[in-house]
């Protein structure tokens, strides 16, 4: 095979991750080329509930594999939307990062320390929503920006502390900015959070063989499930949503437990569920907690989102 051409956004997350994966490919014995390409989501300064959600870090890229530009794409896994793109196929999903969220406070305090009315950055109604539900009487404000600018409002003290994802935070090397790892139990992550997705055109069989050593098994059936449950979810609500997949050891084998959760973005109403089903079926699993959740009142819940900050950088992945 000729030079792979892989496509990237271009922020520092971005380009780390796809890093990682050419040279897991170049191990393998391929050529790699990255490719900087600039998505509607790294250009704008709105959240993303106001330009259209995680598609638009995806599209330009999509585009470019379709287009034949590049040969395959590495997308942080929760940034796919849920539908599949036409002539397109996830080749593979690497082994995850710990797919939890974090806490980066000022003077190293935990949530539980951060004092009534401390202001907590997030862009995320599903961290919003989970935040209020914990009654601890933070103020959370919505942000925008890369790692960097997100760390620096702690810094600054415009924000007492934020709340990201640990995976880009560990794939940069600031894991020692990290004040707390969120529980799951507290805060359950976006469906993929931690995972990422090495996409390619489907008539490449070349491209597919190439990438598929960089397969993980387990990962993949944890972010089926996930991204089923969101699937399901998005066709019957409109509220924040956190999911998290694990793989435990059943009577007869491999199982994979999933909790989801839905709620409101004030914390009036959470919903937290979960279900265990079979290794090999995690779609299934995805999709019956979803209706459990459904049935049980996520399909009245509504989300809303707060304001959009005036703020140009780029966006964390």
């Amino acid at each position: 095979m000729t030079t792979l051409r892989l496509g990237t956004r271009r922020s520092a997350l971005a380009t780390t991750q796809s890093t990682w994966v050419a040279d897991r490919l170049r191990a393998a014995g391929h050529d790699v080329e990255l490719v900087e390409i600039t998505t509607q989501g790294d250009v704008s300064g709105a959240l993303l509930t106001a330009i259209g959600g995680t598609g638009v870090f995806a599209a330009e890229i999509r585009k470019a594999l379709l287009d034949g530009r590049i040969d395959v794409a590495v997308h942080s896994l929760k940034d796919l939307p849920t539908a599949p793109e036409p002539g397109l196929v996830v080749a593979a999903v690497p082994a995850r990062e710990d797919p939890r969220d974090v806490l980066v406070a000022r003077d190293g305090l935990t949530l539980g320390e951060l004092p009534a009315g401390s202001v907590v950055g997030t862009g995320s109604p599903r961290r919003t929503a989970q935040l209020a539900s914990l009654g601890l009487g933070l103020q959370v404000r919505p942000i925008r920006g890369n790692v960097g600018t997100r760390l620096g409002l702690v810094e600054s003290g415009d924000v007492d502390a934020v709340v990201l994802a640990r995976a880009g935070l560990a794939r940069l090397g600031l894991l020692d900015r990290v004040t707390e790892a969120l529980d799951p139990i507290q805060v359950l992550p976006a469906p993929g959070q931690g995972a990422l997705a090495v996409e390619c055109r489907e008539d490449r069989v070349d491209v597919r063989e190439a990438v598929a050593v960089l397969e993980d098994p387990d990962t993949r059936a944890r972010v089926l499930a996930e991204r089923s449950l969101l699937a399901a979810l998005e066709a019957g609500c409109t509220a924040p949503i956190g999911a998290l997949a694990e793989v435990v050891e059943g009577d007869d084998g491999l199982e994979l437990s999933l909790r989801g959760f839905a709620g409101s973005e004030d914390g009036s109403i959470e919903l937290r569920r979960s279900l265990v089903g079979p290794y090999q079926e995690p779609e299934q699993l995805g999709a019956r907690l979803a209706q459990i959740l459904l049935e049980d009142g996520a399909s009245d819940l509504e989300h809303t989102s707060p304001p959009a900050p005036q703020d140009n950088s780029e966006p964390v992945s």
